[in-house]
């Protein structure tokens, strides 16, 4: 779950739909439905998170999908807190502003329950070209709601994974365990803190955000025996599982992470790990491709393995940044065309023979994984990768039943609000400025209001 944000969403405004509440600060697309809109030459409005595959292809649609189509596409590209507040504004109020965004799979139930969303059955099942069979079954799964239908498709599908320097651990005799247990983990940063010069043993994220520092906690969390909530909708968060999570995390990324870890996301700790900052990083596996890409620094010196776990077989995320067409776009058709595009196979193929085969949108499609091409500039991390997405568990990720789906986050529209809120105690936790369990005593308060409303509905 990438984001390259520094600051925390803006706090969040109820928007009662149907007669249940929602909270905008949702990251928000939708799907195209059959019948709305016309087809060709239009210009599409694109709001999208500005992670590094985004950005690539906002640079190719021009001469690739526009000269093809005669459809212009005008893109607005944000950091993730950022974009998520935006697209929530517009969807909730269905403005209309922007035909297509980016959303994921947290987002796509609460959307589409509240009816901001197209399903886009009728288009998929109609575009043999497209070929919906080939979308790994997790992604599909993720991207459809309650009511059967698929309201989104996937531009680049994520787990998450331990990515280490192989150089380093080889050069003091350390070896990375084939499926590392957090223990060993924290172990192994502690013996590689400092093995070069200003390096630290491991980066892990301590940005507030629910989508940032929250997300690599949460399978921590998961992982230890924790839980956010348990089935009957009690708040866990000053539970002892919840506890040792939050305090092995703060503790080891204050004894052996990365300068500045309270401000600290996605794009520093790849930065990080690009510029050879730190031995270790756990977070999402796209940031492989990042990696390994042509001119990476560190191409070839990392190697991957699965999550840490402890209690649990597997504790990886499951996550998607996926393409939607916003119920109030008078441009369905077209803004199909640019979906079939970006998520489609010969998109992986331009990218791969132009760019690189390391930098392809992948973790979607399972066809990408029998590309030669791919296979050979990604073997560092592709089966690692799919293993890790195959293996994802959101219905099932902890040792103990859940009230609502999710690994990474609690599948409840509330979570944005509540996640962040409960990052910012615990990266003040990481900052120094209070003590995990003064973080957590706050957290709960938090939570078991949340609690409530689910306990009395």
């Amino acid at each position: 779950m990438r984001t390259q944000s520094r600051r925390a969403p803006r706090t969040l405004i109820a928007v009662a739909t149907a007669g249940t509440l929602f909270l905008p600060l949702l990251t928000a697309c939708s799907g195209a439905g059959g019948g709305s809109g016309s087809s060709g030459g239009h210009s599409l409005n694109v709001l999208m998170v500005n992670n590094p595959q985004m950005v690539q292809l906002q640079k190719l649609t021009a001469d690739h999908f526009t000269k093809d189509t005669g459809i212009k596409v005008n893109f607005t590209v944000l950091p993730e807190n950022d974009v998520r507040d935006k697209i929530s504004q517009d969807f909730a109020n269905q403005a209309g502003q922007y035909d297509i965004a980016t959303l994921s799979n947290y987002e796509i139930p609460i959307y589409a329950k509240n009816g901001w969303l197209h399903s886009l059955d009728s288009y998929a099942s109609g575009d043999t070209a497209f070929d919906q069979a080939d979308i790994l079954p997790p992604m599909t799964k993720a991207l459809t709601a309650a009511d059967g239908k698929l309201y989104g498709e996937p531009f680049y599908g994520e787990s998450s994974f331990l990515m280490y320097r192989k150089d380093v651990f080889a050069k003091d005799g350390l070896t990375m365990p084939d499926k590392p247990t957090w223990h060993q983990v924290a172990d192994l940063a502690a013996r590689v803190d400092s093995a070069e010069s200003g390096m630290k043993g491991i980066c892990l994220r301590g940005l507030p955000g629910w989508g940032e520092m929250i997300a690599p906690l949460t399978t921590v969390v998961n992982t230890f025996g924790g839980t956010w909530f348990d089935k009957d909708w009690n708040a866990k968060l000053d539970s002892a599982p919840f506890k040792e999570a939050a305090q092995f995390y703060v503790d080891l990324v204050r004894k052996h992470g990365e300068a500045g870890a309270a401000q600290s996301g996605y794009a520093e700790c790849l930065n990080n790990m690009t510029q050879g900052k730190t031995a270790m990083w756990y977070d999402a596996t796209a940031g492989a491709g990042s990696l390994e890409a042509s001119g990476s620094p560190v191409k070839g010196k990392i190697g991957y393995v699965p999550a840490p776990v402890e209690k649990t077989d597997s504790s990886g995320w499951l996550y998607t940044w996926a393409w939607g067409v916003q119920k109030a776009s008078k441009h369905a058709d077209d803004a199909w065309k640019f979906i079939s595009w970006a998520s489609g196979k010969d998109y992986e193929k331009l990218v791969g023979e132009t760019v690189g085969w390391a930098d392809v949108p992948a973790g979607k499609r399972a066809s990408t994984y029998d590309i030669p091409a791919y296979r050979k500039q990604a073997a560092a991390f592709a089966d690692v990768t799919r293993d890790a997405i195959a293996g994802a568990r959101p219905d099932d990720p902890g040792v103990q039943p859940r009230p609502a789906p999710g690994i990474q986050f609690v599948g409840i529209p509330e979570f944005t609000d509540l996640g962040t809120k409960v990052s910012q105690q615990l990266s003040s936790a990481v900052a120094g400025r209070q003590s995990v369990d003064s973080a957590l005593r706050k957290s709960q308060k938090l939570a078991e209001a949340v609690a409530g409303k689910y306990r009395t509905s």
